[in-house]
């Protein structure tokens, strides 16, 4: 299955390195390829397309996951992924545009996503583009003001090109969201400020369709609800994973639940 192959390369490239964010990048693999392969116009041999569908990687500090899916698309050559986070790669830490094909928008400090890809909604609506904006964020980036005043930007300028996805596995750096600054309940928060709200298990592809499917109108957003490290039975749900790298034995291991 392709999110199982995916983990694989995910937590290859992060051992690797050994850096990275092995948590956050597992738990939105179903949501990328759902884009990816699923609903965004997109074309790896021209990738500055100008009817392409745009992306941004809110929480920046997934980059292994979408780094996966674009050589994994063929916007570069899947080898190229053992180079993550080495000295003169072009697959830093967190995405940067400038360096890799594929890249609409560096990202890493939190918080920012929403906003950009807001004035690129804006952008391409005032050019009468068909082409739609994508914006990934964690659960816990949406603690940050900032995220608060693009969800009640975008409706007030009618970005109804422009979806948000939040990636709701419900830990953060160092512990449970609901613990440290709670943010629940979203969908009567995004709500609230106008948009259109779906919400469904972010682990199921189809589920997630459907639920995209179903919003007709105006800025909208589909609360995906995922585990932590999903599909690495030690990693699901610790927040110890977030920012830390498998040693030799945890990745044999890992890569054994993935087979």
């Amino acid at each position: 299955m392709k999110c199982r192959e995916l983990r694989r390369m995910i937590l290859g490239m992060i051992h690797n390195a050994g850096s990275g964010h092995s948590g956050g990048s597992l738990s939105c693999v179903e949501i990328l390829v759902l884009l990816y392969y699923g609903l965004m116009r997109h074309d790896p041999g021209n990738p500055r397309w100008a009817e392409r569908d745009r992306f941004v990687l809110s929480k920046g500090h997934a980059a292994p996951a979408l780094y996966a899916i674009l050589a994994d698309c063929g916007y570069f050559p899947v080898e190229e992924l053992a180079t993550l986070r080495r000295f003169g790669s072009r697959l830093q830490g967190h995405p940067h545009m400038q360096s890799l094909p594929g890249l609409d928008c560096s990202t890493g400090s939190l918080g920012h996503g929403l906003s950009i890809a807001s004035g690129m909604a804006l952008g391409l609506k005032l050019k009468g583009s068909s082409a739609r904006v994508y914006c990934l964020l964690g659960d816990g980036e949406l603690q940050e003001g900032s995220v608060w005043e693009a969800i009640m930007s975008a409706p007030a300028l009618g970005l109804s090109n422009l979806t948000a996805i939040v990636d709701n596995n419900g830990v953060q750096l160092d512990g449970r969201t609901c613990e440290i600054m709670p943010v629940e309940p979203l969908a009567e928060k995004w709500r609230a400020f106008g948009w259109n709200v779906r919400r469904c298990a972010g682990h199921d592809i189809d589920e997630m369709r459907e639920a995209i499917s179903e919003i007709k109108a105006g800025p909208s957003v589909l609360i995906a609800d995922t585990v932590k490290g999903r599909g690495v039975s030690f990693m699901e749900g610790d927040c110890s994973w977030h920012g830390r790298a498998p040693s030799d034995g945890e990745l044999a291991n890992a890569l054994a639940e993935l087979e």
